[in-house]
């Protein structure tokens, strides 16, 4: 996608040597870095302090991670360490188990001298699996969207969106906005509506930052503004990404997205959840039950981080100095609410059933 003219993904090797290069997400909407990994160890540190986050792009970094620690020491203790070491830095985002695994299987069997070069090989595959998977999400939400403006005069068809689900969580193009950006190219009058997402605003931030970078029109609101405008009509559809998705359709996604469907349904409007195949965990049913849910720094509910009218980023204090904080970083919304699942290979319905048909290779492994 684009930032200031020029085409981006998040994530790429700068070289044959094998450092791998990322947006530095936690300075974003303000500033634009690029940061370099080294090591697995500052890998596993970018997807633990969300220099890089989104459950594609974590899986896409864990798979690169791996090549690193195999870069410097191939042999399987490395392997192991490297793995035990990616998976325990985000334990909601089944994407990441689910590229740490892919990379061991890939290598274990090689001899060390060949595991480097496999696993760099490895992850780039995994990465341009992303891209593409992520593109044919587009094309089939933009079908959605699409049907959503017919009858409409030529007026914007309006998507809410809660947290960042764009080509910032993943390669390229997104999940979520994925539909948006490609109604967008097609010449489809498109508006979102872009939640805050507080606590880490990555609504505000994030989806916000590249919306507007690649000239998609929208509009930020309060977290706790989506429900009135859907009760107004100011609504057409809501589209969510996905941290982990059951094999019976509950979505674990940010914090607040369950609140958003439950207004949909009040309000006919209908909510869809973009997501790859390996954001599905094919072992749960019961996502309110068995998907766990992360629980993050208190400070990040306390505290918020902003520029200040001279220029400079500073951090304040929002809280009452002394109160509890609970900061849960996601929440699970039900299969009943949920009128789709925009996938890679088609729309299924939010159903094990729904599922299963487009996945019937997948869905025993």
């Amino acid at each position: 996608m684009r930032v200031n003219g020029q085409a981006f993904r998040t994530i790429w090797q700068t070289d044959a040597g094998g450092d791998v290069a990322v947006i530095d997400q936690t300075l974003l909407p303000f500033a634009f870095e690029v940061r370099t990994l080294r090591s697995v160890e500052e890998a596993a540190s970018a997807i633990r302090d969300m220099v890089v986050r989104g459950a594609p792009l974590i899986g896409v970094t864990t798979a690169y991670g791996v090549a690193l620690a195999l870069r410097e020491h191939p042999g399987d203790a490395s392997l192991a360490a490297a793995i035990e070491t990616l998976v325990a830095t985000r334990p909601t985002a089944v994407n990441l188990r689910w590229a740490a695994e892919r990379m061991r299987r890939t290598v274990a069997s090689l001899p060390p001298a060949e595991r480097a070069a496999r696993a760099y090989a490895e992850a780039a595959a995994i990465a341009e699996e992303d891209v593409a998977s992520c593109a044919a999400i587009g094309r089939h939400g933009l079908g959605l969207l699409r049907e959503l403006s017919l009858g409409r005069g030529g007026k914007p068809v309006n998507v809410l969106t809660h947290c960042n689900a764009g080509w910032l969580a993943c390669v390229d193009w997104g999940t979520a906005l994925a539909p948006v950006y490609a109604a967008h190219e097609a010449g489809l009058p498109v508006h979102v509506y872009v939640d805050e997402t507080r606590p880490r605003s990555q609504g505000a931030f994030l989806t916000a930052f590249e919306l507007g970078a690649h000239g998609v029109p929208h509009t930020v609101i309060a977290d706790n503004a989506g429900g009135h405008l859907m009760q107004r009509g100011e609504v057409d559809v809501c589209i969510v990404g996905s941290d982990r998705t059951t094999a019976t359709g509950d979505v674990a996604n940010k914090i607040g997205t369950y609140l958003k469907a439950l207004a949909a349904r009040d309000n006919g409007v209908p909510f869809y959840a973009a997501l790859p195949f390996s954001t599905i965990d094919w072992t749960l049913d019961d996502g309110v039950r068995q998907v766990p849910i992360e629980e993050r720094s208190p400070r990040e509910v306390t505290h918020m981080r902003g520029r200040t009218a001279g220029g400079d980023l500073a951090e304040v204090e929002v809280v009452a100095p002394g109160s509890h904080v609970r900061n849960p970083g996601f929440d699970v919304t039900p299969a009943r609410l949920i009128t789709g699942i925009i996938t890679e290979r088609g729309v299924a319905t939010a159903s094990r059933a729904g599922l299963a048909a487009l996945y019937s290779d997948y869905e025993r492994h």
